[in-house]
């Protein structure tokens, strides 16, 4: 009996955890060129999905994943590995309150121009300026003249931003084996889990 309480309560905290990652953070593979030279094509990202929660707002300068614009199909569960072509990853320029304009080369924002180390280039085109409303954000790529971004048009509401871009775990350089990271990436996070059960398992038997 009693070993079938430890059992029992070992699936109740695998479950607990496996549920908490899953809500919690979120891998994903770069599908473009709009991020260079911050993300390469083929880069594998871990994305924070609770940075935004619980009140939490984007900041200017965070790296973000969110829907693409006008995409309604966003799915009720989103698991750890699943991978949506129709999500996409910029940089936050302006949030609600800001103005933004793009002259001379250059990103202003509230009337100062930005310093941005970096982006590949400058931008070669002209944005006149624009009040952010609440609740909306103007994104941008690095990659400044091959991106599809806010400055040509479009904002990004807040209930499509999926989280913030944590770290990249996997990166393009090596692409003829960076699908072995998975594997690796399952195992050091079944480990952690292992180590974790045996942790709680100890102290509720102390």
């Amino acid at each position: 009996m009693k070993v079938l309480r430890e059992f029992i309560f070992t699936l109740l905290i695998a479950a607990i955890i496996f549920f908490a990652l899953q809500i919690s953070i979120k891998s994903f593979e770069v599908f473009n060129i709009s991020m260079l030279p911050t993300f390469r094509e083929g880069d594998l990202i871990i994305v924070n999905k609770l940075s935004y929660a619980f009140g939490g707002q984007p900041h200017q300068g965070d790296e973000i994943v969110f829907y693409e614009p006008g995409n309604v199909s966003k799915p009720a569960f989103d698991p750890f590995f699943s991978q949506h072509p129709s999500c996409f990853i910029k940089r936050v320029i302006a949030v609600p309150g800001d103005t933004v304009e793009i002259r001379d080369k250059a990103v202003f924002v509230n009337g100062v121009r930005l310093v941005e180390p970096y982006i590949r280039e400058a931008p070669s085109y002209y944005m006149p300026m624009r009040d952010i409303p609440g609740g909306q954000y103007f994104v941008l790529g690095d990659n400044r003249n091959h991106s599809n971004d806010s400055h040509t048009g479009w904002l990004v509401p807040a209930n499509d931003i999926i989280g913030e871009v944590w770290f990249r775990y996997w990166t393009a350089d090596y692409p003829n084996i960076r699908l072995v990271m998975i594997p690796v990436f399952i195992l050091i996070v079944g480990t952690l889990v292992v180590v974790m059960i045996a942790d709680a398992s100890r102290s509720r038997r102390s």
